[in-house]
């Protein structure tokens, strides 16, 4: 082996190195092996998630039918580490009577949320009595906020909104309506920047990555589909 080649190989690897370094994970849904799902307390109904193969693409399908559940990434992550994060993403349709600004119309045919977790040692006496109560009643704290990336049924939504449930959880409007369904969009996010304007402050340092069709309180029926989710810097 020459020396130019031995310069060309050494080139190659420091670039692939880089690479490597510059991304936390990318999932393209050959399987599920690194999700678990995560049901809600006193909803029966379960959205169905598949990893799926279409010819040489694979996806996540999701399908919800008066039903909500999350799939969530096994894995956590520190947002200052890793904060972009890109996907493409494709509903078959929206939800009739969905209304982001209500309790009755709180659902979506795919939402994007990154939770982040919640820190006892940075918790005053108040807000550490409510989380221990939590924790006692279901196992584990509950995160501490959320940024919930959401293709909205309505067409007039706004571009930010805070849960009608909790002022913690932010939804971030990226795609509104049905004019792109049936088609691969692609997104691309700021977790970190997102976070900041929504809530006015800096995240917390630990966060997941979860995925969630729900149809729970209009009862209806929609199908969507994920790929190509990187977590990067």
């Amino acid at each position: 082996m020459n020396k130019y080649a031995i310069i060309l190989l050494s080139s190659i690897s420091i670039l692939l190195i880089s690479a490597a370094g510059n991304t936390l994970f990318k999932e393209d849904f050959t399987s599920l092996s690194n999700w678990k799902e995560v049901y809600f307390p006193k909803l029966p109904a379960h959205t169905k998630y598949t990893a799926v193969k279409d010819g040489k693409e694979t996806f996540l399908r999701t399908e919800s039918r008066a039903s909500a559940s999350v799939v969530v990434y096994k894995e956590p992550f520190n947002p200052y580490d890793y904060p972009l994060m890109k996907w493409r993403w494709k509903i078959d349709n929206i939800l009739p009577g969905a209304d982001l600004k209500s309790k009755t119309g709180d659902d979506s045919p795919i939402r994007v949320y990154v939770a982040f977790a919640y820190n006892p040692k940075k918790s005053d006496i108040v807000e550490l009595a409510l989380y221990n109560s939590v924790k006692l009643l279901y196992g584990e704290y509950p995160p501490h906020s959320s940024l919930n990336y959401v293709w909205a049924s309505e067409p007039m939504a706004p571009d930010i909104l805070t849960s009608v449930y909790t002022s913690r959880s932010k939804m971030i409007i990226l795609e509104k309506g049905d004019k792109k369904a049936g088609r691969w969009v692609p997104e691309a996010v700021n977790i970190i920047s997102d976070y900041r304007r929504a809530f006015g402050v800096n995240p917390p340092e630990k966060a997941t990555v979860g995925i969630m069709n729900d149809s729970d309180n209009t009862k209806g029926h929609a199908v969507s589909y994920v790929t190509d989710m990187t977590v990067y810097r």
